[in-house]
C-alpha cells in the first residue's frame, strides 16, 4: 500500500503538486472517482488520502462526481484512513448556503442573501434584498452560475422564460450585488488552518476571478498581485478554516466600497494555488503543502 492517495478528476490541474512529491520522494498513487467502489469494503487505497475533487467538475460533465465523493471520503474515512479535506470539508465546499450560515455564526459580515430551492420564490426572496442583485447557484465554480438582475422586471422575465442559472443541487442563493472597493477581491489561502498567503485578484469579467492555473488563459485579464491582508481578515480565514475544519483551502473576502466593511463570500478547498507563484509570491505553495502532507503521513503511520 502506497502512502498517500491522492484523489482527483481535473486531467492536467495538480501537475505542480504531483511534481512536488516526486522532487521528495513521497510514495503516492493518483486516483479518480471513476468506476465503482464497494461500501462492504473495509479498506482504504492508502493511510492519507488527499480530496482534490472540483466544485467546477459539473462542468466538465453532467455526470459529475461530486455527491459520490462524499459518501466514497466517509466511507474511506470510517475504514481507518486520514482524508485531508475530508466528507465533511467537501459538503461545505459544495454548498455557498453552508458557507454563508457558518460564516455568519462566527459574527463576521456576509453580503444580503436569501436561499431559496424554487424559482417560485425568486421574486419574494429579491424584495428583502432590493437591486441591483445577483442570483447564485449553490454549487458553483470559476465563476459559473451567477446572473446579475439590475431591475425587478429583468428579474421576473427571467422566472418566467427560464432564464435563471441553475444549480445541480436545485438551490438558489438571491444575493445583494456588493459595489467592490478597488476592484479587487482578496483570497486568503490557509494550510493547515493557519494563514498561507493571500493574493489580490481582479479582472476576467464581473465574476470570474479563479486564481488557479487552468483559470488564467492568454486574454482572460485576471490581474493578480501578493498582498499581506490586516491582521483581522488572517484572524478571520483561519476562524473559518477552523470552524470548518479545512485542511487547505481559500477563503474570499470583499471590500464594500458603500461602508467599508469586509464580506467573506466564498470557501474554497480546492486550492489549485496562484498561477505562477514564483513570479507573484516569491516561492512555491507547493512545497509547504507537500511538507503538510510527509507530517501527515507520518502521524498516520
Amino acid at each position: 500500500m502506497t502512502d498517500l492517495a491522492i484523489l482527483y478528476e481535473h486531467p492536467a490541474w495538480f501537475v505542480p503538486l504531483f511534481a512536488a512529491l516526486d522532487r521528495r520522494g513521497v510514495d503516492y498513487a493518483r486516483s479518480t472517482p471513476d468506476g465503482d467502489w464497494n461500501p462492504a469494503d473495509s479498506s482504504a487505497p492508502a493511510p492519507v488520502v488527499f480530496n482534490r475533487i472540483a466544485m467546477s467538475s459539473f462542468l466538465r460533465s453532467d455526470e459529475h462526481p461530486i455527491f459520490d465523493t462524499m459518501a466514497l471520503l466517509d466511507h474511506w474515512a470510517r475504514a481507518g484512513a486520514r482524508v485531508v479535506n475530508g466528507a465533511d470539508v467537501l459538503a461545505v465546499d459544495a454548498s455557498k448556503a453552508r458557507q454563508l450560515s457558518l460564516i455568519a455564526s462566527l459574527g463576521l459580515a456576509v453580503p444580503k442573501t436569501r436561499v431559496v430551492h424554487r424559482a417560485a420564490d425568486v421574486v419574494a426572496a429579491a424584495a428583502t434584498i432590493g437591486f441591483p442583485l445577483v442570483v447564485k447557484a449553490n454549487i458553483g465554480g470559476s465563476g459559473a452560475g451567477i446572473v446579475k438582475f439590475d431591475r425587478l422586471d429583468e428579474l421576473r422575465a427571467a422566472v418566467a422564460d427560464g432564464g435563471l442559472p441553475s444549480s445541480v443541487d436545485g438551490v438558489l442563493l438571491v444575493q445583494d450585488y456588493v459595489p467592490v472597493r478597488g476592484g479587487a477581491i482578496t483570497r486568503i489561502e490557509t494550510l493547515d488552518r493557519k494563514y498561507l498567503y493571500a493574493i489580490d485578484v481582479a479582472g476576467g469579467g464581473a465574476f470570474d476571478l479563479c486564481p488557479a492555473d487552468a483559470c488564467v488563459v492568454p486574454g482572460s485579464g485576471i490581474r493578480m498581485a501578493a498582498v499581506e491582508p490586516a491582521v483581522d481578515l488572517r484572524d478571520a480565514a483561519e476562524s473559518i478554516a477552523r470552524a470548518v475544519g479545512l485542511d487547505v483551502g481559500g477563503v474570499e473576502v470583499m471590500i464594500d466600497d458603500r461602508d467599508g466593511i469586509a464580506r467573506f463570500y466564498d470557501i474554497n478547498a480546492l486550492s489549485n494555488f496562484v498561477a505562477k507563484p514564483l513570479d507573484v509570491l516569491g516561492w512555491d505553495p507547493h512545497d509547504r503543502l507537500v511538507d503538510y502532507l510527509i507530517d501527515t503521513i507520518e502521524k498516520a503511520r
